[in-house]
């Protein structure tokens, strides 16, 4: 059964242990199409994450500073990287285990964990300042439409909307259910995909109208001087990320794909219900792909028509000014209250995720380390809710004592496209582990390969950045 059957009045412990197989909670899967998508659930809440912080900030930034010539960067960077996340969430499912396990098994090992755990945790240090950004986004938002003490952007009230947005995304994510994410999360991205593609495509009755022109200059494969640094970042940011990746598989376990697929007894039976569930895993993938590429190009668009004609790009606090000049500039002055109020919902939204998905991780990292016992119910709980109260306060400190979402974003989106590269490596290793019955054909295979090749370019490319080796 699902966990929207389950008694709403029991607690968390109380629910069967999504992280435990057990051949009493296997379940037939769906065999139609219509019956697939009632299961469908991990990929809403890794469009949450994902449509957000990449795609509101560095992708319309980078739309508005290079214009329509990046549109086929949009296009690579959210197609390329859904195969590696559909490969790595097989292996969870019939493994029943999360993506940080699978990664411990790859050497060189450096104590209990791997070299790629060390590397997970040195990222997640530097994505708490894109964490920062995204709250910090939500809250110049709040800010400038209600800015309830002293002036808006003035520090108190940047420090009151913190602490709003703080508490009540904590108290919302603090019981850790997995059914109460996402419900927030289906809400949340259907509200931000119409919102978003309605607003590119009005686009061409207003005065900044575009046509098939500006739409095929960006096809040309083309990158401008001076927008290859976030042209980095974006491609590191947008689409499914290194973290979303890893967190797709704790969300995929939590649904219940792996408990209704059971513990692999060898026989046929659970074999049929492994190729059941995989189906309705890859249509959660496809779902969640349309969502982000829909969402992402139509970010890109809206900055490309109207904010680089005008000569406007977001940075610093200005940020999300500059970002309400495209509601105001295209429908008029009141729609900067809409967009402002949009905003603060979509990013809010990606910060609520990182609230619920951080923690587990942390949680997992803890359970490597033998610090916990990651497989007591009771003890994962409890860090699970002290993590919850603990970590989302040190990002928010991050953004009001820098205060510059942009800067803060493109930080964490480098340190992701490094990241990549090592799940990358982690992926194929743990494929090996997978029956070839679970593998798809030969075009998934050279899709993962492409897929695979492009994200190790983002990943050597970062690296000589940082060692200031210019690749023009």
């Amino acid at each position: 059964m699902s966990e929207s059957t389950l008694p709403r009045n029991g607690s968390v412990d109380q629910l069967p242990d999504p992280y435990r197989l057990r051949i009493e909670d296997a379940m037939e899967p769906p065999t139609t199409l219509a019956g697939r998508a009632k299961f469908l659930g991990p990929g809403l809440i890794l469009s949450a994450a994902v449509v957000g912080s990449g795609e509101l900030i560095t992708t319309t930034a980078l739309g508005a500073r290079a214009g329509f010539v990046l549109l086929w960067l949009v296009v690579i960077s959210t197609a390329v990287k859904v195969w590696v996340q559909l490969e790595l969430a097989r292996w969870a499912i019939l493994k029943g285990r999360t993506a940080l396990e699978g990664y411990s098994e790859v050497g060189p090992r450096i104590g209990r964990i791997s070299w790629i755990n060390v590397l997970w945790i040195g990222m997640d240090f530097a994505k708490m300042l894109q964490r920062g950004g995204i709250i910090g986004g939500a809250v110049t938002a709040c800010s400038i439409l209600l800015p309830l003490v002293g002036e808006p952007l003035g520090f108190a009230s940047l420090v009151t909307w913190t602490v709003i947005i703080l508490t009540a995304t904590v108290t919302l994510v603090y019981t850790n259910r997995y059914s109460i994410i996402e419900r927030v999360a289906l809400a949340a991205i259907v509200l931000t995909t119409l919102a978003t593609v309605a607003m590119a495509i009005g686009l061409p009755f207003s005065e900044f109208s575009y046509g098939t022109g500006e739409l095929a200059s960006g096809l040309s494969f083309a990158i401008p001087a001076g927008t290859l640094g976030i042209a980095v970042a974006m491609f590191g940011l947008t689409g499914v990320g290194a973290d979303e990746m890893t967190t797709y598989t704790y969300w995929c376990l939590e649904k219940g794909y792996a408990r209704w697929t059971g513990p692999d007894d060898g026989t046929e039976e659970r074999a049929r219900r492994a190729e059941g569930w995989l189906k309705v895993l890859r249509l959660d993938v496809l779902v969640s792909w349309i969502v982000c590429t829909l969402c992402t190009l139509s970010f890109y668009v809206i900055g490309a028509a109207v904010l680089h004609p005008q000569g406007l790009v977001p940075s610093g606090t200005d940020m999300i000014t500059t970002l309400a000049r495209v509601w105001s500039d295209v429908l008029g002055s009141w729609a900067s209250p809409v967009f402002l109020f949009a905003a603060a919902v979509i990013l809010a939204k990606t910060f609520l995720t990182s609230c619920a998905s951080v923690p587990r991780l942390w949680t997992n990292t803890l359970g490597l380390l033998g610090v916990i016992d990651w497989h007591d119910p009771v003890q994962r709980q409890k860090t699970l809710r002290i993590l919850t109260l603990v970590l989302p306060p040190i990002w928010a400190v991050s953004f009001l004592f820098i205060q510059s979402p942009v800067l803060m974003v493109q930080i964490g989106g480098i340190s992701s496209g490094i990241f990549l590269v090592a799940v990358v490596i982690a992926t194929w290793h743990l494929r090996r582990q997978v029956e070839a019955r679970f593998r798809d054909g030969a075009f998934v295979t050279t899709m993962l390969v492409l897929s695979s090749s492009a994200i190790s370019l983002l990943g050597v490319y970062t690296v000589l950045q940082v060692f200031g080796v210019e690749i023009s």
